[in-house]
């Protein structure tokens, strides 16, 4: 790895190697789990590399590929697994002054990869009226290119389902790394090979997404005596077709009178509650609908006097649930569960009364090939990895299907299988394996067991401590 030849042959593209950048740029809310933050907590770039198009992209690719550089791609730094950490070291790609809409069209939008959501929601309502379908709790900082490379859904996933349902992301560009790098566009299925894969096959500079109305969204949030009720209400909410909401999320106490400072007030400790953003229109079918349950309405954002220093219904749910946990208690981590469907409401019970106060729970309701289904991000009050391990095989044992945030590889987290056709494409782009090392298990160790619970480590971390 030859990094002073590099920097001779970028010139004129912006570079950063001041140590402290290049650390602060090296990094990701990996710490959100206690096991990657001792796993990756050394992990930095040698340089920061920020191209401002896709010419500057394919030239900073061929001068790695050159000198032997690995590559990890970077959007804002928002991801959880360690997606965008340097394990090889090299050159940290930041697609940040990548982020122009490049156009807008009716039930579309074309976005540099390092545009950020909430710019462009800002650009296409002030176009016509037109809103992404979904986006993660991050929405005000994440960007495009991250969200496809690294996320699965969020916001919105309870109409819209996931990011990899076909027809969720219409179209794709990447560069290749190869000694002269290729441009591709990516359509239909051939989208997927690339999303949600951390950019260790491609690197996307570009993207193209469906819209749908937007709407000035209303948070609401109901509050129940006990998180069952809290659960059940959410899931006879997710099925009612003529109330549109963007958000449905049940969150059991302590968590909201603990965590949620800034919305403290509203709640009692012993309170459960399920967050919601619907549609202005549906607000009076809503209310009628909440009347028939035992929820008592604690908040309306169309209703307070002055929201000044209150979050978005959005930074309350999904991974901002455990940020704000975090912030208040640092021994606080998380799961990522699925709860099989039709039954989703008694694996969420059976584990809440296996667990109690250990994983205090939190639900977030999404649809799946058109029904309604659960994702769980309870938290869990971390005492030992081998404590954490246990929770993890009991769900596992009772029929919950675990996507472990507590590991950096795609395959180990469970939202990424790698197949022939992904090792194949994987060998057409990146035939060196430089972009972005160590997170894709199938190409680093063929012969890697998976059936062994002990979990795969990268050799190249030894380099980056």
């Amino acid at each position: 790895m030859d990094i002073s030849g590099l920097k001779r042959d970028l010139d004129g593209i912006k570079l950063e190697d001041h140590p402290a950048i290049v650390q602060q740029k090296s990094r990701d809310f990996y710490w959100y789990s206690p096991i990657l933050k001792r796993q990756l907590d050394h992990v930095k770039g040698d340089a920061i590399v920020s191209p401002k198009s896709d010419e500057e992209v394919i030239r900073v690719l061929a001068a790695c590929h050159r000198h032997g550089v690995p590559v990890t791609p970077r959007g804002t730094g928002t991801g959880n697994y360690g997606q965008a950490m340097p394990l090889s070291g090299g050159v940290v790609l930041s697609l940040a002054e990548m982020n122009a809409v490049k156009s807008i069209r009716p039930g579309r939008v074309v976005a540099q990869a390092g545009a950020v959501l909430a710019q462009i929601d800002r650009e296409t309502r002030a176009h016509s009226g037109q809103e992404l379908r979904m986006s993660p709790s991050t929405y005000n900082t994440a960007s495009i290119g991250g969200f496809v490379a690294g996320g699965s859904g969020g916001v919105g996933s309870i109409r819209w389902g996931g990011l990899r349902d076909l027809g969720n992301v219409i179209r794709l560009r990447i560069v290749t790394m190869e000694a002269e790098p290729k441009v591709m566009e990516l359509t239909g299925e051939d989208v997927l090979k690339v999303m949600h894969a951390y950019g260790t096959n491609g690197i996307i500079t570009e993207v193209e997404m469906p819209l749908t109305a937007s709407y000035d969204w209303v948070d609401v949030i109901v509050g129940f005596d006990g998180f069952e009720e809290a659960v059940r209400f959410g899931n006879d909410l997710a099925v009612q077709d003529g109330i549109l909401a963007k958000l449905i999320t049940p969150i059991a106490a302590p968590i909201p009178y603990d965590y949620f400072k800034r919305h403290q007030k509203y709640f009692r400790r012993e309170q459960s509650i399920v967050v919601c953003m619907i549609a202005p229109h549906a607000i009076d079918a809503f209310l009628a609908f909440t009347s028939r349950s035992k929820g008592e309405i604690v908040f309306r954002a169309d209703k307070e006097p002055d929201l000044k220093g209150l979050p978005p219904a959005y930074e309350l749910a999904w991974n901002h649930t455990t940020l704000r946990a975090l912030r208040v208690d640092p021994t606080i981590t998380y799961l990522q569960v699925r709860y099989p469907s039709p039954d989703h409401v008694d694996y969420i019970m059976a584990m809440a009364k296996r667990f109690g106060d250990e994983l205090p729970g939190h639900v977030e309701y999404i649809r799946f090939d058109g029904a309604i289904g659960t994702a769980g991000l309870p938290l869990v009050r971390y005492t030992t990895e081998e404590r954490l391990d246990e929770i993890i095989r009991i769900h596992e044992d009772n029929g919950c299907w675990i996507f472990n945030p507590h590991r950096y590889t795609l395959e180990e987290g469970g939202m990424k299988q790698t197949d022939e056709v992904q090792l194949a494409f994987k060998r057409e782009v990146d035939p060196r394996g430089l972009l972005n090392p160590g997170k894709m298990i199938a190409w680093e160790n063929p012969d890697y067991d998976y059936r062994t619970s002990k979990p795969f480590l990268f050799k190249g971390l030894q380099r980056a401590s």
